[in-house]
């Protein structure tokens, strides 16, 4: 509209973005609206990216994928769709069963979820591991093993790692579990697009994760969750259920607490982890867990964001003596 006193930069070089000329080689890359200088080099997910003028040239390993379920009903499938389904019953979270009724499968996995709380919320209570005739059973901070008639022998090991039990199989299965309600299910790539339930499909489409058990694309997570439950008997979820506006003297203590995750506590991940969903989630929990153990929901909603924080490079310390605290010396 008129002329603006400003400067460019002079024939053949190239504006980096911090007030200085360039030459093309060394142009600056960005990353989360950050800036890598040429040459810097960053993780995503299992590849790892250099820039290169200006541009980021990665390898392209296929990595594992992750599944987490947490705190009262939220699922974040392989293919990172973020949904709440509250069901009281056992529902398969994922397994390798899918498509025709003669398929074979190797595993899956059971979550058994019950009431937490006066509000009809649900958390995952405990955990039934199918691997080939090994039928593992993870509750009460602990787990047992049961063998059964049928089924191939599949190989598994299990640690303790920190808060977690970690059970890893032969056949490219990982469980990590908090010993309360938060499960990480971890797979190989060679189960992409093989595998079915609550977790999704793991064929890096996030739009197709709500198939339900008999093949068909749902938009409903409702619709969708009771499709998976294991018994007929249990009665299907027909509302979402809102906590906080059937608790609404808690509303507001639980979007305080939670403000932490949106909070210059969280700011150097924000831009790598969207925390909305994160955020929503943890109000939904705090308002929901009323019948003790509302701390517990608390830190386990936070932890689920430090985690997805940590898997994007930026490590957030945010326990302290007074949040959510953890005696590392006992568990080290």
């Amino acid at each position: 509209t008129e002329c603006v006193s400003g400067c460019v930069c002079p024939e053949g070089l190239y504006d980096d973005g911090r007030g200085g000329c360039v030459e093309q080689k060394d142009c600056p890359c960005i990353h989360n609206n950050e800036l890598y200088s040429s040459g810097d080099k960053i993780k995503v997910d299992c590849n790892s990216c250099t820039c290169q003028k200006g541009v980021w040239k990665c390898t392209e390993d296929v990595c594992y994928g992750t599944c987490m379920i947490y705190g009262s009903g939220h699922y974040n499938t392989f293919d990172g769709k973020f949904y709440d389904f509250d069901g009281s019953c056992e529902y398969v979270a994922i397994q390798d069963f899918c498509g025709d009724k003669n398929s074979s499968g190797s595993f899956s996995i059971i979550t058994e979820n019950v009431p937490c709380g006066t509000t009809g919320v649900t958390c995952s209570k405990a955990i039934k591991m199918f691997l080939g005739k090994t039928e593992l059973k993870l509750e009460n901070k602990e787990y047992k093993e049961i063998q059964r008639d049928v089924g191939d022998d599949v190989q598994y090991w299990n640690r303790t790692v920190g808060l977690y039990l970690v059970i890893e199989a032969s056949n490219g299965v990982m469980l990590i579990w908090d010993k309360k309600t938060t499960v990480f299910i971890k797979l190989s790539p060679d189960y992409k697009g093989k595998v079915c339930g609550l977790c999704g499909n793991f064929d890096d489409k996030a739009n197709n994760d709500f198939t339900t058990r008999s093949g068909l694309q749902e938009t409903n997570p409702l619709h969708f969750g009771n499709s998976w439950k294991q018994s007929p008997m249990c009665p299907d979820v027909t509302q979402e259920i809102k906590p906080c506006d059937l608790k609404p003297h808690r509303k507001s203590w639980a979007e305080k607490e939670c403000s932490i995750i949106q909070s210059e506590v969280f700011k150097i991940c924000h831009s790598k982890v969207n925390p909305l969903p994160f955020y929503e989630a943890c109000v939904h929990d705090a308002c929901s867990c009323d019948s003790g153990g509302d701390c517990e929901c608390f830190c386990s909603a936070v932890a689920a964001y430090a985690q997805e924080c940590i898997k994007a490079e930026a490590c957030v310390f945010w326990r302290t003596p007074d949040i959510c605290p953890i005696f590392c010396d006992y568990y080290n």
